[in-house]
């Protein structure tokens, strides 16, 4: 089973320390006064905590025994992972102080995180590999289509489209950590690993995610079919945010896959600039 493409290697994971929304908290309803929406980010926003740092110490256990460039790959990666953390932190908090009560949701992430630390490293690898696939397909389609931030807060936007610029930087560090770390195993099984702990992780990352969104929909009293009809037609409508990982789901089951066989090169650079942060330096300039 051959990798097709591998990281790009003149591709630069950068070390940003960017902080946001300190001096002007977003309002309650901060994605265009829509509940849905909101409730959307926010429930996603309360995983990230607990599932970066659970991706940071899959990822950090084979660390040491990996050749380089991916050693120095997987620290730019502990790196960003762990501004991602800092920043969801205050993000999460300041969703309660506009009235949210996020306990509940990051205590149903906390299980779900536990569930998976009673597997073995290299099926927290796995999981790992089949998040960060989930996260870079959705940070490509925010980066992508610009309608769906439109009407969100400035400050607020500007945090999801540097969380998905280095989202899609770091997309492939924990696979090549994971083909590092199967080197030695049958073609067959490691492929059947990945697949299965995918179709598993894919589950568990709906149900978690759609239970915050119910959750935090019935504390604004909107769990209501209008409410849901305009956040499905937003999510998984022609243009939706989440349409893509069901087709995603699956090209990561195919035999060669690599998260690189989509170059979105061009689509960083581009947002990089009208993010007005440089854009990755070639490692051979």
């Amino acid at each position: 089973m051959s990798h097709s493409l591998p990281t790009p290697h003149d591709l630069r994971i950068e070390k940003r320390d960017l902080k946001f929304g300190r001096e002007m908290p977003p309002p309650r309803w901060w994605h265009g006064g829509d509940p849905g929406r909101t409730a959307f980010f926010n429930a996603l926003s309360s995983t990230f905590p607990v599932g970066e740092k659970f991706f940071m110490t899959a990822v950090r256990h084979y660390r040491d025994g990996a050749p380089q460039p991916l050693r120095s790959q997987i620290d730019d990666f502990l790196y960003q992972e762990s501004m991602h953390t800092r920043e969801h932190v205050v993000f999460n908090r300041q969703a309660e102080d506009a009235g949210f009560d996020i306990a509940p949701l990051e205590e149903r992430a906390r299980r779900t995180i536990a569930w998976a630390k009673r597997r073995s490293p290299i099926q927290q690898l796995a999981a790992t590999c089949a998040l960060e696939h989930f996260t870079a397909t959705l940070a490509h389609d925010l980066l992508a289509d610009p309608r769906q931030l439109e009407n969100a807060t400035e400050e607020t936007a500007r945090l999801w489209q540097w969380h998905a610029i280095e989202e899609i930087e770091h997309k492939a560090v924990a696979y090549d950590t994971y083909l590092h770390a199967t080197r030695d195993m049958l073609p067959l099984r490691r492929w059947l690993k990945r697949s299965t702990v995918m179709f598993v992780t894919s589950i568990r990352f709906h149900y978690v995610l759609f239970r915050g969104i119910a959750d935090l929909l019935r504390q604004d009293g909107r769990n209501d079919l209008a409410t849901w009809r305009g956040l499905i037609a937003y999510l998984y409508g022609r243009s939706g945010l989440m349409r893509p990982l069901f087709r995603e789901m699956f090209a990561y089951m195919r035999p060669g896959f690599h998260p690189w066989d989509a170059d979105d090169r061009p689509l960083l650079a581009k947002a990089l600039a009208a993010f007005d942060v440089a854009a990755p330096r070639s490692q051979a300039a």
